[in-house]
């Protein structure tokens, strides 16, 4: 071989060498939504487990970014304001940095305090106001921004703790699998409320399924196949399978999450595979409880793992090889390896100092 080619060939190795390394397939970009003056990204090594570099890769600014919903380069956040300035804001992520495109108020004037979940199917905005007890939604304008509130639901009431259902509280809202359905979960009446998604908008209004009593709905989520839905119950500490086709619920299992009836059951989340099912416990032994998903969605309790104070929220990287938590009240993000085959969470002794973490996705 003459120089000539074997220089070129070494050109061609190095090239290749460094776009390897400029896709970084095993670096994700995580969004950490807080309760304080902002919402950041950060890369994290999800083959090592390992947050990268000395800090965040950018902050946006914005009041109590409680939860996020990322679409392609967008991010849509909540501004969890216990007041008429609780709004949801639209940003534009560009990979470095965050640019504002819009906010809008989560009600018309009252109903919209304290919103603290949000979801989109890229055409629509759904956002749940937990103080203002209503559902809002919003059509999304082309360029990412949010038009002007187009629907404000007024949830029910009627569960037996008046000390914490007397008013309404809508939690969170999710889009059905085949995108004909919104659902939400209405705390203080004890059900799963349904409205018709058509194009442009939201109509119609059901309950899609009743709860036991004391029950207080709060996360919803359907799993991959799209036949089954799961739903939290922050007071009873009990997550409910559903089995659900064309709009309807059906249920078919009411298992026990929270063992220590502290009544603060918050997240749920599943395994890339599909395999297991994960839920967050608060105020008291608080932690990740795992379950073995079984045939027709069943649920099977496999174990627990405590964590610090008040994991309000926490996701599993989509290589299923660690599982993040935010742990509000220590003002950390911790890491945990879970094993594949057991679905079983083991601390690995690392975090992220994060002021009130509260979310977290990608």
């Amino acid at each position: 071989m003459s120089f000539r080619a074997k220089r070129r060939n070494l050109f061609l190795l190095l090239v290749a060498v460094l776009a390897a390394s400029c896709t970084r397939p095993d670096i994700l970009t995580l969004f950490v939504g807080t309760y304080s003056d902002g919402f950041y990204a950060y890369d994290f090594d999800q083959r090592a487990g390992e947050f990268v570099g000395e800090g965040p890769v950018a902050k946006a600014e914005m009041p109590n970014p409680s939860y996020l919903a990322v679409r392609d380069s967008r991010v849509y956040a909540v501004s969890e304001m216990p007041d008429t300035t609780a709004s949801v804001w639209a940003w534009r992520w560009g990979g470095n940095g965050f640019e504002l495109i819009n906010s809008q108020p989560t009600g018309l004037p009252a109903h919209g305090e304290d919103p603290c979940y949000v979801a989109t199917d890229g055409t629509l905005l759904a956002v749940a106001n937990y103080s203002g007890g209503t559902l809002a939604t919003y059509r999304l304008r082309e360029d990412g921004s949010i038009a002007p509130l187009d629907s404000l639901l007024v949830s029910g009431t009627g569960g037996p703790d008046l000390s914490r259902q007397a008013d309404p509280h809508v939690h969170c809202a999710v889009f059905s699998p085949e995108g004909k359905h919104l659902f939400f979960s209405e705390f203080s009446a004890d059900e799963i409320g349904r409205m018709d998604v058509y194009a442009g908008g939201v109509r119609g209004y059901c309950r899609a399924a009743s709860l036991h009593a004391d029950y207080g709905p709060r996360h919803l989520l359907f799993d991959a196949s799209g036949k089954h839905l799961y739903v939290i119950g922050e007071l009873s500490g009990d997550i409910t399978v559903f089995d659900y086709a064309d709009g309807a619920l059906t249920e078919k299992q009411v298992i026990k999450a929270d063992r220590m009836d502290a009544r603060g059951a918050a997240d749920i989340h599943f395994s890339p595979d599909g395999k297991f099912l994960y839920a967050s416990l608060r105020l008291r032994g608080d932690g990740i409880v795992v379950f073995e998903v079984g045939p027709g969605g069943l649920l099977n309790y496999v174990g627990y793992t405590a964590t610090g104070p008040h994991p309000r929220n926490f996701n599993i990287t989509p290589n299923g090889r660690f599982v993040l938590v935010c742990c509000r009240d220590n003002d950390s993000v911790e890491i945990y390896e879970r094993d594949a085959a057991t679905g079983l969470l083991t601390f690995t002794g690392r975090r992220l100092t994060q002021t009130r973490p509260v979310y977290i996705g990608w």
